[in-house]
């Protein structure tokens, strides 16, 4: 009898044991259902309204007056939400008007365009007293922030600015890419065409209007036609610790844009190595290979300028013009910085931007994580005209970014 009771207390201790050892396998390998449950990738609830208080920063009177391609980065290195809370912000654009603009609200004579040029905001608040904008002078003339001088480089060609982003494993340096761009006169609605690719190096914490610089031909495409074979710069991600990833792999994610249909491709490096390009790797819609000819492409119906934003529950939203020059800021959803993508998400119609002239139309549009907020994509988009020096004359204020807050509901 009391052998039996004896092996009654082991068996139950025994079992109690193990119980606990399978309650402790389950909870460390069991997500609970709200992780397991997979988001969307083909829709999000959202609401979208006009950030007229950002539009405004840049409807300016004298000086800088206009310009399109914007970029935003902190200049201490970090990319997160809000990170502009607690650093200047640097804002480059590429083709730039100068001038003033009369009482009348229109143009003076005397104006004129530079190809890129860049400004400074202090803190995170969209507040004109609290931004300047620089460009160098020579001799009185006014000329662009940053010139072609690379051995790639061929005569007459100019830059518009692509994406950069702050390098804080090379001192803090900014890399900016830059789009060699030369015009071809031959009366088309876009009278221009790309060179090639370069990536320009201002020194970390030098200051505007940044005369010491470094520029370097990107090799992966030079000396072919853009047209086909497409560029890098379009958009970037720096998925690091160091600039407040809450995922990070410690790659630079480097988006690029290929043909008519404007398909994404996408290159990544470690930022230490962002000069040697031996060490970029490109995906080849599977994983990462070292052979460029290997490249895919993931996506498409986007713009030639587009952001890429984790939301806080985890997707990532790249943001865009759909179709290039489409009426909507539209938005595609992935759970990796790569894809799979999901259905274009139209977020905000640009249609009243337009309205005034039918020659108007809007495009590159792009989120700029360092001044939005965790579920708040704080959004830009360029308006531009199909006659633009006929145009300008009567509405020399067509030409800047206009902004949209786009609200994440959880």
């Amino acid at each position: 009898m009391q052998k039996t009771k004896k092996q009654n207390i082991l068996a139950a201790s025994a079992f109690a044991f193990a119980s606990l050892l399978m309650a402790g396998c389950t909870s460390n390998t069991e997500k609970p259902a709200e992780e397991k449950k997979q988001l969307s990738l083909d829709s999000v609830s959202f609401t979208a309204e006009e950030a007229p208080e950002w539009s405004r920063l840049f409807k300016r009177t004298f000086g800088w007056f206009g310009g399109d391609g914007i970029f935003a980065v902190t200049r201490n290195g970090r990319e997160n939400p809000n990170s502009s809370a607690g650093s200047e912000t640097i804002i480059w654009f590429s083709d730039t008007m100068l001038g003033e603009i009369g009482e009348d609200g229109k143009l003076k004579p005397g104006y004129e365009m530079i190809h890129n040029s860049i400004s400074v905001l202090k803190g995170s608040e969209p507040d004109s007293n609290r931004i300047n904008f620089y460009w160098p002078k020579e001799s009185g003339k006014n000329k662009s922030l940053f010139v072609p001088n690379t051995p790639g480089t061929g005569a007459d060609e100019y830059y518009w600015m692509g994406d950069g982003f702050v390098n804080q494993a090379r001192n803090n340096d900014l890399y900016i890419f830059g789009y060699r761009i030369k015009d071809t006169h031959d009366g088309s609605p876009f009278p221009f065409k790309e060179m090639g690719n370069t990536l320009v190096v201002l020194p970390g914490n030098s200051q505007p209007p940044f005369t010491s610089q470094r520029q370097i031909d990107i090799p992966f495409f030079l000396g072919k036609k853009v047209d086909s074979t497409g560029s890098f710069g379009a958009g970037i991600f720096v998925n690091t610790k160091e600039a407040g990833a809450t995922d990070p792999d410690g790659y630079v994610y480097v988006y690029g844009i290929r043909g008519m249909k404007k398909e994404l491709m996408i290159a990544r490096v470690e930022p230490a190595s962002i000069e040697d390009f031996g060490q970029w790797r490109f995906f080849d819609g599977n994983g990462w290979t070292n052979d460029l000819t290997k490249i895919k492409t993931v996506t498409d119906s986007l713009s030639n300028e587009l952001g890429m934003m984790r939301l806080k529950d985890g997707r990532y939203a790249l943001v865009f013009q759909e179709e290039g020059l489409g009426k909507y800021v539209a938005m595609r959803l992935s759970n990796s910085p790569v894809g799979p993508f999901g259905k274009v998400i139209r977020l905000f119609d640009c249609s009243a931007s337009v309205a005034e002239d039918k020659d108007f139309f809007p495009y590159n549009a792009k989120v700029h994580p360092v001044l939005s907020q965790p579920n708040e994509l704080l959004i830009s988009y360029n308006v531009n005209s199909f006659d633009f020096f006929n145009d300008v004359k009567e509405h020399p204020q067509l030409y800047r970014p206009r902004f949209v807050r786009v609200k994440i509901n959880e």
